[in-house]
């Protein structure tokens, strides 16, 4: 029911910038809202940001100031704008979606393949 393809992973040196793309295609689903999880080698998954259907973002602590989540218009193409790279940032990067029917509350949760972010020191 929702399609997550993403793009813009790569290697970048501390201080760097790099954008990731998440498109998000749903044929009768409605998207509530999308975001960029991270995991590093041995760590959780955490939250970086979320951007609802209304365009209201949160953020972690931890990338407030330096990262940037957008949404392009009708489209349900989600940017995160990555600035002032950090090797702790450094991670597989996920997109994740909240979909559900247009008729109902029911929400189901949809994941990407995932992309490397890497920055060195």
């Amino acid at each position: 029911q929702v399609q997550l393809v993403e793009s813009g992973g790569g290697l970048v040196q501390a201080g760097g910038s790099l954008r990731l793309s998440c498109a998000a295609s749903a044929s009768t689903f409605s998207i509530n809202a999308i975001a960029w999880y991270r995991q590093a080698p041995g760590e959780q998954r955490e939250l970086v940001a979320i951007i609802s259907s209304t365009g209201s973002t949160n953020y972690a602590d931890s990338v407030k100031g330096r990262f940037t989540i957008s949404r392009e218009g009708a489209k349900n193409t989600v940017y995160l704008q990555m600035n002032s790279l950090k090797p702790e940032d450094t991670g597989v990067y996920y997109c994740y979606a909240k979909a559900g029917p247009k008729t109902s509350s029911t929400e189901f949760q949809y994941w990407g393949q995932g992309t490397q972010v890497t920055v060195s020191s």
